[in-house]
């Protein structure tokens, strides 16, 4: 299956698919690693929130900024 086979699926038919991939990888007993990039985002955010230089914003302060 390719990317051409999967834009002639209905939205109903995409969405089923990809329940089906996130219930194979469900039951697999095998653990996904985290991406290295990804632990070094979380460090960075850490220490943000740590030393005070982190800023929160409302989830409709988010939706509003991104709006604009």
């Amino acid at each position: 299956m390719n990317i051409n086979d999967v834009k002639k699926m209905s939205r109903a038919e995409r969405l089923q698919a990809m329940e089906a991939l996130w219930d194979s990888l469900l039951y697999e007993n095998q653990e996904i690693g985290t991406p290295k990039w990804h632990e070094e985002v979380l460090e960075e955010r850490k220490k943000t929130i740590a030393d005070g230089s982190a800023r929160f914003v409302s989830l409709s302060e988010l939706m509003a900024s991104r709006r604009r």
